[in-house]
């Protein structure tokens, strides 16, 4: 590895060491070679031999170390180029990480300003105190005005009692804010939520929802109006005195030249609406037929 050849590898200290220890010794060996090529020593006794032989051995293990010091030298350098090749090529990398970190830097900040108007439009951002959705938002401001012309019928069909206004309160829970109705009450002066009213009232509310929200889309349409409603069922929860109030306020409708139509299997209805179409089953399939309540 880089760490292991680096390790390994002599310094230049002890290279030059090294080197001039090779020389000294080769410079010696070159003496000693002089030497022995001397006339005067061609007449050597055995002993002189036995002693040559001796200075002989001593030399041949600084030959041996000598060759062993210089293929540590050729490891050494082995490993510090192969060390140097390593260390270009993570220069080169560097350098292209470099680069694509830079090159990426704005894309990361596009994302991010992404992903945080993302998660503030889902509601899911801690920045969105409400948890509001954009749609809902959108569709909050709309609410406000039906729950305004909402509350002018409601209004009526309490006798001045109760009266629809929108509510941005934040849900419980995991749950979704922002198009919350709430009713106050003129005579407790409180303001509740729209469930705590009683079957009648709820009846009341959803039709002066239904009205209001007729008379927000004619106005947005430039006064084009809505000539035709249909109620579908309800009236099954309404006591006598609840439904008589639910066809005044039907029939001050219609005295403004608008048709309502009611779905319901009501008895007392169908003494009270003039033009019916009754629904008549058979064995053959159902079939529709037109209606006149008897009179007197």
């Amino acid at each position: 590895t880089p760490r292991a050849a680096a390790g390994a590898r002599l310094t230049g200290d002890e290279q030059r060491l090294l080197q001039r220890r090779i020389d000294d010794r080769q410079a010696e060996e070159a003496a000693v070679a002089a030497e022995l090529a001397a006339p005067e020593l061609a007449d050597l006794t055995p002993e002189d031999l036995e002693t040559a032989d001796s200075e002989t051995a001593g030399t041949a293990g600084a030959e041996a170390a000598l060759a062993a010091a210089v293929a540590r030298l050729n490891a050494a350098s082995a490993a510090h180029a192969e060390a140097r090749t390593r260390c270009e090529q993570l220069d080169r990398l560097s350098a292209r990480v470099l680069a694509d970190t830079r090159e990426l830097a704005p894309l990361r900040e596009e994302y991010d300003r992404v992903a945080r108007l993302a998660a503030l439009t889902a509601g899911t951002s801690a920045q969105n105190e409400h948890r509001m959705r954009l749609e809902s938002y959108v569709l909050a401001a709309r609410l406000e005005q039906v729950a305004a012309a909402a509350s002018a019928r409601l209004a009526y069909m309490s006798a001045g009692r109760y009266t629809l206004v929108h509510s941005d309160a934040r849900a419980s829970g995991r749950g979704r804010s922002g198009l919350g109705l709430h009713v106050i009450d003129a005579w407790t002066g409180n303001e509740r939520d729209t469930a705590t009213l009683s079957g009648g009232e709820s009846f009341f509310a959803s039709l002066a929802l239904a009205l209001g929200l007729a008379d927000v889309v004619c106005e947005e349409a430039g006064g084009l109006r809505l000539d035709t409603l249909f109620i579908d069922e309800g009236f099954g929860s309404l006591d006598d005195q609840t439904l008589d109030e639910v066809l005044d306020v039907l029939d001050s409708l219609r005295e403004r030249d608008r048709s309502v139509g009611i779905v319901s299997h009501v008895a007392d209805l169908r003494r009270r609406i003039p033009a019916q179409l009754e629904v008549v089953k058979t064995r053959s399939g159902s079939a529709v037929r037109h209606r006149v309540p008897k009179t007197g």
